[in-house]
C-alpha cells in the first residue's frame, strides 16, 4: 500500500488533520504521521464566532505521530499533506521537513496544502511562480513567497493542489487523491 505522509505538530487544526487521516486510507493509501518528533500531539479546534473577526482555538482531540521529519526518506512516500492550524508558524523552521518539502516540489510528487500548511510551503521557497489558495489571512505567504494567491475552495497547479479551510476537504481530498492514484499509475 503506498504510504502519504501527514505532517502534524502541536496546535494542528482537528478536522484539516483528521479528514485526511481517515479518508485516505478508503482509497488504498497508508497515512504516516510525521512530526518533530514521535510523540503524542494535541490539536486545535478553529471556528469564527458569530461576530468575530478571527478564528476562535480551543482544545481538539490527540494524534500520535509515527515518524520524526529527520527520519523521513522522501522517496519512499506517493504524497505529502501539510495540514493547517497553528503549527505550521513553528513547523516552517525545522530543516528536515523543509527538505522534506523540496523534495516532494522538486519530483512531482502529489502535496496537498490545506489552511496554514502555506506557511510551509513559502519556506521552504516551493510557490515561486505557483498558484495557490488558504485561509485568506495568509494570502501574504503565498505572494511574499513569489506565488499567486486565489481565493477559490480548491486551486490546483502542477503537483500542488490546496485548500482555503476545512470548509473545503470533499473537493480538496477528491483532487488530491485523484492526483496521487494518477501519480502511481505513471509511477
Amino acid at each position: 500500500m503506498p504510504a502519504v505522509l501527514l505532517v502534524i505538530g502541536d496546535a494542528s487544526e482537528v478536522i484539516d488533520t483528521m479528514y485526511p487521516f481517515f479518508r485516505l486510507p478508503e482509497d488504498g493509501f497508508e497515512v504516516v504521521v510525521a512530526a518533530p518528533e514521535v510523540r503524542l500531539y494535541h490539536m486545535v479546534q478553529h471556528e469564527q464566532p458569530p461576530g468575530w473577526d478571527i478564528t476562535q482555538e480551543t482544545p481538539g482531540y490527540h494524534l500520535q505521530s509515527d515518524i520524526a521529519f529527520r527520519d523521513i526518506v522522501a522517496d519512499d512516500y506517493a504524497g505529502l499533506f501539510l495540514s493547517g492550524g497553528r503549527a505550521p508558524e513553528y513547523l516552517r523552521y525545522d530543516e528536515h521537513l523543509l527538505a522534506v518539502t523540496r523534495r516532494f516540489m522538486e519530483t512531482g510528487r502529489p502535496v496537498a496544502s490545506v489552511c496554514h500548511g502555506i506557511e510551509i510551503l513559502a519556506a521552504a521557497d516551493c510557490l515561486q511562480g505557483r498558484k495557490a489558495t488558504s485561509v485568506a489571512k495568509c494570502a501574504l505567504d503565498a505572494t511574499m513567497a513569489g506565488g499567486e494567491f486565489v481565493n477559490e475552495p480548491v486551486v490546483v497547479d502542477g503537483n500542488l493542489v490546496s485548500a482555503r479551510t476545512w470548509h473545503d476537504n470533499t473537493p480538496f481530498l477528491k483532487e488530491f487523491v485523484r492526483m496521487l492514484h494518477e501519480s502511481q499509475q505513471s509511477g
